[in-house]
C-alpha cells in the first residue's frame, strides 16, 4: 500500500457521499469558495472522473497545459481557485468516460502527483459517490486531514451515507462532520420553511457517530441558476459558503482521534 503524501498543502479536505444526486460537488465547490473568501489560496481536485461537474459550475474551460513543473491547473475567474478535472481534458464533455477502476485510479494519482499546485495552501477534493476504487485511491495516496460527508434529509440517504462513513473509519481517515444539503426550501412570499423531503434524519446519524452537523443548506433556485451559468463564485446565499468553511475548519481543528483511528496531524 502506498504511503499517503500531502505535497505542500496546509490542509486537505475531501468531500464524499454515499450516493449520487445529493449535491456533493456543489458542496465541494461552495467549500472551496468559502475558503477562498476567507483569504486562503485554494485548489480544487475533481476526483469524480466519470461524472465531473466542477469546471461547469466554476466557469472554467480549456485544456490545461503541461510544463516542466507539471500540469498547470486552470484558475476560476473571480477567486483564482486552481482546478483540475477530467472534463478539462475532453474535447466533447458530453462523451462518457468508460474506464475500469484501475485506470480511474491511475488518473487520480496522476492528477495528484503531476499537477503543479503552485502556492496553494488548501486543497478540496470532490470524491465520486460510493465506496469504489476512486475514493479508495484518494484515501490511500493522499494524506487527508478529514472527510466531510454530504447527505439529504431522507432516512434512505442517511442510511447509505453510513456506508461511506464506515469506509472512512476503516481507512483511518477522520470524519469531520456532515453537511445536509437540500434540507428545506423557503417560500419566496412569506418565508415559511418547507421540508420538501420530510423531517431530517441527519441529526440522528451525527449523534450516533459523535460528529457535528456542519451546515444545513436549503434548496436555492439562485444557486442552481448560477451553477448552470458557470458563475457559482457569485453566489452569496446569506454568506453560507463562508460560514460553512469556518465551521468545517473549526471542526477539523478540534478533531479528537478515537481509539480505532491512527493519529493525524491537522
Amino acid at each position: 500500500m502506498p504511503v499517503p503524501t500531502r505535497g505542500g498543502f496546509k490542509h486537505i479536505i475531501a468531500v464524499g457521499s454515499g450516493k449520487g444526486g445529493v449535491g456533493k460537488s456543489s458542496v465541494s465547490a461552495l467549500l472551496a469558495i468559502g475558503l477562498a473568501r476567507l483569504g486562503n489560496r485554494v485548489a480544487l481536485l475533481d476526483a469524480d472522473i466519470t461524472g465531473p461537474s466542477i469546471p461547469s459550475m466554476m466557469g472554467v474551460s480549456g485544456m490545461p497545459k503541461g510544463t516542466p513543473e507539471g500540469i498547470e491547473p486552470l484558475a476560476s475567474p473571480s477567486l483564482g481557485i486552481r482546478i483540475i478535472s477530467m472534463n478539462l481534458f475532453m474535447e466533447d464533455t458530453s462523451r462518457p468516460v468508460v474506464w475500469r477502476g484501475p485506470l480511474i485510479g491511475n488518473v487520480i494519482s496522476q492528477f495528484w502527483n503531476d499537477t503543479n499546485w503552485g502556492d496553494s495552501e488548501m486543497l478540496v477534493i470532490d470524491l465520486p459517490p460510493g465506496t469504489s476504487d476512486a475514493p479508495l485511491t484518494v484515501m490511500q495516496t493522499i494524506a487527508l486531514d478529514g472527510i466531510v460527508m454530504v447527505t439529504t434529509p431522507q432516512d434512505l440517504s442517511t442510511k447509505i451515507v453510513e456506508k461511506m462513513m464506515h469506509m472512512t473509519r476503516m481507512m483511518n481517515v477522520p470524519l469531520v462532520g456532515v453537511v445536509e444539503n437540500m434540507s428545506h426550501a423557503l417560500c419566496p412570499h412569506c418565508g415559511e420553511k418547507w421540508e420538501i423531503f420530510g423531517p431530517s434524519h441527519t441529526g440522528e446519524i451525527c449523534s450516533r457517530w459523535d460528529i457535528p452537523v456542519l451546515a444545513s443548506l436549503p434548496i436555492d433556485r439562485n444557486m442552481s441558476l448560477l451553477s448552470d451559468a458557470g458563475r457559482l463564485e457569485d453566489y452569496a446565499g446569506g454568506n453560507q459558503p463562508v460560514e460553512m468553511a469556518e465551521k468545517i475548519m473549526s471542526a477539523l481543528g478540534s478533531l479528537v482521534t478515537s481509539p480505532s483511528e491512527s493519529p493525524r496531524r491537522v
